[in-house]
């Protein structure tokens, strides 16, 4: 599981829209990594609307911002037309960038045990270091955090 300081895990997965992304060609830019369980759910809905009303300000800031789950692109290109959703949605089906985050957890509902992505949040310097990390996010305000994180690097 990375941690502060350490080179984030590098990828590439493919994005709403078709193209593939990798993370360490978007260097020397910041990159925040948000991790979310399933498209179109509350709390996703909500942190992904709020990443996108701030994408401008993440742009002038430098950073590019990224949210990852196990959905396909099919479900990602719905759940950006619904919501009208500005940031690259990428895919990681086989959750192996995931597994490589740290963010595949066991989670429990209703008594239930199961597997699922835990909401957590990466930024990413432009040298491709973990300069902070979020776990178990709680969504309200997250984004404008992150955003005073960016502009704090």
């Amino acid at each position: 599981m990375p941690d502060m300081s350490d080179t984030a895990p590098d990828f590439t997965l493919p994005r709403d829209g078709g193209e593939t992304i990798t993370l360490s060609g978007l260097r020397p830019g910041a990159v925040v990594l948000f991790f979310y369980p399933r498209d179109d759910t509350s709390g996703c809905t909500k942190e992904a609307v709020a990443f996108s009303a701030l994408k401008d300000q993440f742009d002038a800031a430098g950073a590019t911002v990224l949210g990852i789950s196990k959905d396909s692109l099919a479900s990602h290109e719905k759940f950006r037309d619904k919501h009208a959703l500005s940031v690259p949605l990428l895919s990681d089906e086989d959750s192996e960038t995931c597994e490589a985050y740290g963010v595949w957890a066991e989670k429990s509902m209703y008594g239930k045990k199961f597997f699922g992505i835990e909401r957590s949040t990466f930024l990413i310097d432009g040298e491709g270091r973990i300069a902070r990390v979020w776990r178990k996010v709680k969504v309200p305000g997250h984004a404008e955090e992150v955003l005073n994180a960016v502009k704090a690097l």
